[in-house]
Order: structure tokens, then C-alpha cells, then sequence
């Protein structure tokens, strides 16, 4: 996933320019490929404390405010997420914090998934002093997963309390998102640190612009779990034009939790004992490849709950598109033969790598048997297809390695053409409305009730392990 750090400089109080500017932001964010946009500390109003006590109903605002409308839709037309940071009321419209205490206000970050829906919201945990004359402490720490990234929140002042990245790492978040507004070269020092100590990819939304305490620095960025600065926006002055809008973007797909994780191993299976049924048969509407077809017919098979939400997700597509199935379910023998195969390529290429670095690098592309959602019928891969079955434009074909893809196989990889970014778009939004979960390294694998599907969603449990064939 490519992650965009936006730096604007706001109009105090003018929360309809700044959300305007916002949906700007995020439909360029998604030109350049980002699936993520992140925005500093009280962008919406800008960092005016002053201005917002004085206006506390006309300048806090809940995730569904009306004049949060542009932002929302720009999420949704771009298929992107974003961390909009703002002057939060709750969710009842009271001006009260997020604990409910009726003390106040909270800084709150929103997060509007793909579907311009809220995937979480988060209020500052650790308000400064002088915060605090206004704003309430939250009382929860900020987590959402998105494209197999675990993200943690954190909003300025948090970074400094050293138990906020700890937490986060501990919690198995990857990439550690901070809306600010510092005002001081300092702080970019500590993001580093806070990188390389918690082994996480640190991305950062600073200010600009003139606010309360004085001017913002700017310089938003992002720095890799080795510490390493890799992206950065300018400093801010006020010399600036217009109001100094850039985004700076950095690659975070090295953060997606693979299928080899312990994580999703440790996931526990409940077995709903839902049938395997023959797509052909079951839902002659739905278009068959002949790709990976095998004698037994193994490979049509699919469990009933997942082919479900497939013709969900097919009627939710535009007029002229439909899916094409390409492979279900995939025998524990066959899926043991593909991940061995292709890591005995990997040692052949890279002989220096131990065996756990291969057995890693192997199940970006071929699920380890043991957990394989294909094995337990709850994965299917597919592409788009016009509806005379003619194939779009994907960016590579199915089952391209992430060798002979040069990476273009993740989901949200960087550089596609226009056109595959936007089929992929389409393909995306229609199954994930359906509730099927991406595995993020290959665009064309999906899943419902296995252990990625639970790890992803939050579930307690998978609903499907692995199935014998017995066709």
C-alpha cells in the first residue's frame, strides 16, 4: 500500500474550505496511486485553540457531519482511506468526550475506509496542558487493519509518551500514523528513533500554517523501521504560496502481515461444516475460466457461504462488467506441491537466505498449506471481465509472482496504468461490500471465514479450516 502524508495549510475556522481542500487532496493522493491519505492535527479548523473554545458548536464536529460530506464521497470515488484529524464531538452530537464524561471536546481522528464508511475513530489519549483547557483525553488506544496492514494512531503529543509506539508494536500494529502540529525541528529526530526501537514504518502529518501556538514546521514524512527518512515534505514558512499543499508518499507494502505470520496460525477454527458446492452447477450465472480446471473438478468447488457474496459482489458491479472465476477450492496435496515448488525457486535464486526467510518470502505468493484459505474452501481468485467475456485491463495476469510482476501483482501496487488502478477499484469495492477480505500481495486472491478473512475483520474465529476433497 502506498500511504500519502498530506501538509495544507488550513483556513482557521472554515471547516467547509478545509474539507473541500481535503477531498482535493485525497482524489490527487489516489491519481498517484496512494490507498491512504493521512492529514495533520485539527486540519479541519486548523490548530486555533482560542477560535475553537469560543465556537464549540459550530466548530467540533461527528464522523457524519454534513460538511464532512466532500471527504466521505472523495474516499469512496477514489477507493481510498483516510486519517482526517478534527475537533470531535460524540457520536450524539453532545459536546462531550469520547469517554462520555460531558467534560469536553476531544481531538479525534476519523477514519473513512475505501467506502467512505468509518472504519474507527481515535481521540488524543495524552492532550497538552494547555489542551486540555478545551479538549478531553480519550480513553482508548486507535487501531484499524486495512490491505493486511495493522495500523496504529497516535496524534502529536501521544509520539512523546514512549508507552504509545510500545503499545502499538506489542499490539502487532506495522505502520504507526501521527497527525501533528509541531513546531520544532526536534521532533523529527524522535520519529526515527521511535522507528528503529518498535521495528515500525512511522508516517507523519504535520501543520503548516500559523496556529495558536505559533507556526507550524511542516516537513510531514515517513521513516522506514530502520530508522532511514524516506519521504519529506518542505518545511513550512510563510512565504509559502497559496496555502503550501503537497503530499509526499511513501511504499508500506513490506508492512502487509503474510500468510506465514504466527498471527493468522494462531487464529482458532471453528468449523461451520458448510458444504464445498460446484460453482458451475450452484451458480451457472457466474462466469467459469477454463485457467485451472482439472479433471476431478476440484478446483470449481467453493464453500456455499463465499459463493454467496460472490453473486452479491457481481450484482454490485457496473453495467457492462462481471467476474470471472478462476479457482476455488485447491486440494491440501496441491497446494502443498505449489508452496514447495515455488520455494525451491527461491532457494535456487537466493541460496544465501535462510530457510525461514524463504519459507516468508514464499507465502507472499503461495499460501503455507496449513493455513492455505483455498485448501479450506474459503478462497476463490478472480479477475473482471466485459460481459462478453472479453478480459480488462488488470495490470498483470493472475498468478503473476511478485518476481516476474516487479511487484505490480499487490494490490495496491504503484505505477499501474489508469485503467487497471480503476478496474481494480471496481474489483475491490464490490467484493469487499460483500465481505470478502484482499490478500494484499495478489489482487486477484479473496476469502471469506478463514484465518486471513478473521485476522482482517476481527473475528474471534475462522469458520472454515481445511478440507479433504473427496470428488
Amino acid at each position: 500500500m502506498i500511504i500519502a502524508t498530506a501538509q495544507f495549510r488550513p483556513v482557521p475556522g472554515d471547516i467547509d474550505v478545509n474539507a473541500a481542500r481535503m477531498a482535493s487532496l485525497i482524489t490527487e493522493a489516489a491519481e498517484r496511486g496512494a490507498g491512504l491519505v493521512v492529514f495533520a492535527e485539527l486540519a479541519l479548523t486548523q490548530y486555533d485553540l482560542p477560535r475553537i473554545a469560543a465556537d464549540p458548536d459550530g466548530l467540533t464536529v461527528t464522523p457524519d457531519d454534513p460538511r464532512l460530506a466532500p471527504v466521505r464521497e472523495a474516499c469512496r470515488a477514489a477507493g481510498v482511506a483516510a486519517v482526517v484529524n478534527a475537533p470531535g464531538r460524540a457520536a450524539d452530537g453532545g459536546i462531550c468526550s469520547s469517554s462520555g464524561s460531558g467534560s469536553g471536546p476531544t481531538i479525534a481522528s476519523f477514519v473513512y475506509g475505501p467506502d467512505g464508511a468509518l472504519l474507527t475513530r481515535y481521540d488524543k489519549l495524552h492532550p497538552t496542558e494547555t489542551e486540555r483547557e478545551v479538549f478531553a483525553p480519550g480513553t482508548t488506544d486507535g487501531r484499524f487493519t486495512l490491505g493486511g496492514i495493522r495500523f496504529a494512531l497516535a496524534t502529536c503529543f501521544d509520539s512523546a509518551t514512549p508507552d504509545m509506539p510500545a503499545r502499538a508494536a506489542a499490539d502487532g500494529c506495522r505502520v504507526y500514523l501521527s497527525s501533528a502540529f509541531h513546531d520544532a525541528p526536534e521532533w523529527m529526530t524522535r520519529y526515527g528513533e521511535m522507528a528503529r526501537e518498535h521495528d515500525l514504518q512511522v508516517v507523519l502529518s504535520n501543520g503548516a500554517g500559523v496556529g495558536s501556538p505559533g507556526p507550524a514546521y511542516g516537513r510531514s514524512g515517513a521513516w522506514l523501521p530502520s530508522g532511514e527518512r524516506v519521504a519529506e515534505a518542505a518545511a513550512w514558512t510563510e512565504a509559502v504560496p497559496g496555502d503550501g499543499a503537497e503530499l509526499v508518499l511513501t511504499d508500506a507494502r513490506e508492512r502487509v502481515t503474510l500468510m506465514a505470520d504466527p498471527a493468522v496460525a494462531a487464529i482458532p477454527v471453528e468449523e461451520s461444516g458448510e458444504p464445498l458446492v460446484d460453482v458451475r452447477t450452484a451458480a451457472p450465472s457466474l462466469r467459469v475460466a477454463d485457467d485451472q480446471q482439472d479433471r476431478t473438478g476440484a478446483f470449481a468447488q467453493l464453500r456455499e457461504g463465499v459463493l454467496k457474496r460472490l453473486l452479491v459482489a457481481q450484482e454490485a458491479l457496473p453495467d457492462g462488467l462481471r467476474l470471472e472465476f478462476v479457482e476455488g477450492y485447491r486440494p491440501l496435496q496441491l497446494q502443498r506441491r505449489y508452496f514447495e515448488g515455488y520455494a525451491a525457486e527461491l532457494r535456487a535464486a537466493h541460496p544465501d537466505r535462510d530457510a525461514a526467510l524463504i519459507h516468508e518470502a514464499a507465502s507472499r505468493y503461495v499460501s503455507p498449506p496449513e493455513i492455505a484459505p483455498h485448501s479450506a474452501g474459503g478462497a476463490v481468485d478472480l479477475t473482471l471481465v466485459t460481459a462478453d467475456g472479453e478480459p480488462v485491463d488488470m495490470g498483470t495476469p493472475i498468478n503473476a509472482s511478485p518476481e516476474e510482476s516487479d511487484g505490480a501483482c499487490y494490490t495496491s501496487a504503484p505505477g499501474l496504468t489508469p485503467a487497471a488502478r480503476a478496474n481494480r477499484r471496481v474489483l475491490n469495492a464490490a467484493l469487499t461490500a460483500a465481505g470478502l477480505v484482499n490478500y494484499p500481495t495478489e489482487w486477484w486472491h479473496w476469502s471469506y471465514g478463514d484465518r486471513y478473512w478473521a485476522l482482517a475483520t476481527g473475528a474471534d474465529h475462522a469458520l472454515y479450516g481445511p478440507k479433504e476433497w473427496e470428488g
